[in-house]
C-alpha cells in the first residue's frame, strides 16, 4: 500500500468501540458493524498489488527467521514447552517451565520474550496481553513494566511502519467508518495532538491495534505517536504486570479491567486531553 496523503474531507460517522483486551486494552468490544462481513457494498474488495504482496510476506519472514534463530540457542530441555499461551492456564505452565531458564539465562530469554513481543504486535497477532502478565509474573513490577512499554511501543512503531508502506487498503476495508471518524477527531486536533494520542492510548476509546495501523494513515506524526504511545501505555502496562504477581489468582483475563479500573483509565485520559478541551472553549467563546 503506497505512502499516498490521506483525503481531508470526511465527515464523522459512527461511534468508536471499546478497544481489545488482547491488544492493551480495556475491554473487548462488540465490532459487529466494522467487521469485513458487515456493511460493506459487495462491490468494495481488499487488494494487494504485487509489491504491497511482496513486502508483507518480505517482512513476515525477517521476523520469523530472526525468532527461530533465537529459538535454535535455546537448551533442548526448554524447546518443547515454549508456545505463545492462548489461556490463562497455558500461560502458568509457561510460567514455571521458563522460570529457571529466565533466572540461569537472563540475557537470552529477554532476546526471545522482546522479539516475540515485538513480532505479535507488528503483524497483529492476539495475546500480547498474556506475555505483559508473564512479565509481571517473572521479573515484578518495575522491570516488568520497563520490559512491558518497550515491546509495545517497540511492536506499535514496527506496525505503523509497516502500515505506511502498505496498511492503506487493509484499513479501509476493514475499518471504512472507524477510519472517517478517525480522520475527522484528528483534523480537529491537530495543534494538540499528543494530548489527543495520549487520550486514546490511557482509555479504551479505540482498539490499539486500529490505532497502530490507521495513524499513518491520517497523518499522525511519528514523533506523535511514538511519545503518546511510550507514555500512554505505562497506566495498562502497570495494571497487567502487577496482576502477573498474582497469576493463580487470576480467573479471568476481563478481570484486569473492572468498573474501578475503567473509571480510574477514563480519569487520566480526561486529564491528558483537558488543554485541547479548555484551548476549544476559549475559542468558541
Amino acid at each position: 500500500m503506497p505512502m499516498i496523503a490521506a483525503p481531508r474531507n470526511v465527515t464523522v460517522a459512527g461511534d468508536a468501540p471499546l478497544r481489545d483486551i488482547e491488544n492493551g486494552g480495556a475491554v473487548a468490544p462488540d465490532e459487529e458493524e466494522d467487521s469485513p462481513s458487515a456493511k460493506k457494498p459487495k462491490s468494495d474488495k481488499f487488494t494487494f498489488n504485487t509489491w504491497e504482496f511482496g513486502v508483507a510476506i518480505g517482512f513476515f519472514f525477517v521476523f520469523s527467521i530472526a525468532l527461530f534463530c533465537i529459538y535454535l540457542t535455546m537448551p533442548p530441555s526448554e524447546k518443547g514447552h515454549i508456545k505463545l499461551p492462548r489461556t490463562l492456564s497455558d500461560l502458568r505452565l509457561l510460567k514455571g517451565h521458563l522460570s529457571t531458564y529466565a533466572k540461569n539465562h537472563p540475557a537470552q530469554f529477554i532476546l526471545g520474550y522482546c522479539s516475540t513481543y515485538i513480532f505479535m504486535q507488528t503483524f497483529m497477532i492476539p495475546g500480547t496481553i498474556f506475555m505483559s502478565l508473564l512479565a509481571g509474573a517473572l521479573f515484578g513490577v518495575v522491570r516488568g513494566i520497563i520490559l512491558v512499554v518497550f515491546n509495545a511501543t517497540a511492536g506499535a512503531s514496527s506496525c505503523f511502519f509497516l502500515s505506511k508502506l502498505i496498511g492503506r487498503p487493509l484499513v479501509s476495508w476493514l475499518w471504512p467508518e472507524k477510519l472517517r471518524f478517525f480522520q475527522a477527531e484528528i483534523a480537529k486536533r491537530r495543534d494538540k495532538l499528543f494530548n489527543y494520542m495520549l487520550f486514546l492510548r490511557v482509555t479504551p476509546t479505540l482498539p490499539n491495534l486500529f490505532i497502530n495501523l490507521a495513524s499513518p494513515i491520517v497523518d499522525v506524526p511519528f514523533h506523535t505517536f511514538f511519545l503518546g504511545t511510550l507514555v500512554g501505555l505505562i497506566p495498562a502496562a502497570y495494571i497487567t504486570v502487577r496482576a502477573g504477581l498474582a497469576l493463580g489468582d487470576l480467573k479471568s483475563v476481563r478481570d484486569l479491567y473492572d468498573i474501578k479500573t475503567l473509571s480510574v483509565l477514563f480519569l487520566i485520559g480526561f486529564v491528558a486531553i483537558l488543554p485541547t478541551l479548555l484551548k476549544r472553549k476559549r475559542v468558541y467563546e
